[in-house]
């Protein structure tokens, strides 16, 4: 490694960011985590420094500091905008954290971030970011910062301090052990990135000075090799039964996240492409995945100590739809 950096996270209270301020605080840089700091607690060896991005001097308690390295994860382009007026400077290292949802098309496989078309980004005028114009508007932030720095586009993050509960519905029903409801088939493709290794990553890039566009995501697996390597690691006795959408679909079980959910599946071949992006340019500039197994007994036990959010099935839903399922079956 080169040498260490004054690094500012804006941001970096909460899952994404915090991991990032705690491997480079881990690494021996310099970080300063700009926020409100309402998220939560930063990582630990780091300094908070408080503003308020959504007002036009909200930057100033960053005035007269110097920085070698700067990462923003925002989704709002007001703030994308402010932040690249008052900060980005020749010779500082950029980092804009973006999307896969950047993406227009999500039904052809194997896409890469170089040649992938983009969705309309959104006007001018509009300053904030909703779920419904997420995708949209991380286009227009990405657009303010320019071509002179390293975007991420971030796949599924998960893990541990994951504020979603999407990838720790399978950890928490996985050790329950039993007949699991899976979704699809067991060749159906999914894609994420644990948090720590796009941190790990994203501080890399920083200490390197890479620039360009990527997908920080891990490699493409199969949804069975992915729930037999976890189930394997947190309780064997897992037996799948493989329900098709047309049958979820019936039964009222939404898709990706959210009550009533199965976690992580989208219906095929619609989002075909969603979970089978081309990340080997960023492997082959330094992103590593640890094995699946790892994240998700992390994950569990991060569960186990936080109490930390699940969102999906509840018990009972999933016996209901499995006992549907063998009576359909039987017929």
């Amino acid at each position: 490694m080169g040498q260490l950096m004054r690094l500012l996270i804006l941001g970096g209270s909460q899952f994404l960011g915090r991991a990032i301020a705690t491997h480079a605080c881990v690494a021996g840089h310099d970080v300063t985590c700009a926020a409100r700091g309402l998220a939560g607690p930063i990582a630990a060896g780091a300094r908070l420094v408080r503003i308020d991005r959504d007002t036009t001097d909200g930057l100033a308690p960053l005035a007269g500091a110097t920085f070698d390295a700067v990462v923003d994860v925002s989704r709002h382009p007001s703030q994308v905008r402010r932040a690249v007026a008052a900060l980005k400077r020749p010779g500082v290292h950029w980092t804009f954290v973006s999307t896969v949802s950047v993406y227009a098309d999500n039904g052809t496989p194997g896409q890469r971030a170089d040649t992938a078309p983009l969705r309309e980004p959104v006007a001018e005028d509009v300053e904030h970011s909703t779920d419904a114009i997420y995708g949209a508007a991380k286009v227009a932030c990405e657009q303010a910062v320019g071509h002179d720095a390293f975007i991420c586009r971030a796949g599924l993050i998960v893990g541990p301090e994951d504020p979603t509960g999407r990838f720790a519905y399978w950890p928490a029903r996985l050790v329950r052990g039993g007949e699991v409801l899976a979704p699809g088939s067991p060749d159906d493709a999914v894609q994420f990135i644990d948090v720590r290794d796009l941190a790990q990553w994203i501080v890399h890039a920083a200490e390197i000075g890479l620039t360009g566009i990527f997908d920080g995501i891990g490699p493409i697996r199969t949804r069975g090799e992915l729930l037999a390597e976890c189930a394997g690691a947190l309780n064997p006795s897992c037996k799948f039964t493989w329900i098709d959408r047309a049958f979820l679909d019936a039964h009222d079980v939404r898709r990706w996240a959210g009550p009533r959910s199965l976690p992580m599946w989208l219906p095929l071949p619609d989002f075909a492409g969603f979970m089978t992006r081309d990340t080997s340019p960023a492997r082959e500039a330094g992103l590593i995945s640890r094995p699946p197994s790892v994240t998700a007994r992390d994950t569990r036990s991060w569960l186990r100590t936080s109490n930390g959010p699940v969102v999906g099935l509840t018990e009972d839903e999933e016996k209901a739809v499995l006992a549907a399922w063998h009576a359909n079956k039987a017929s």
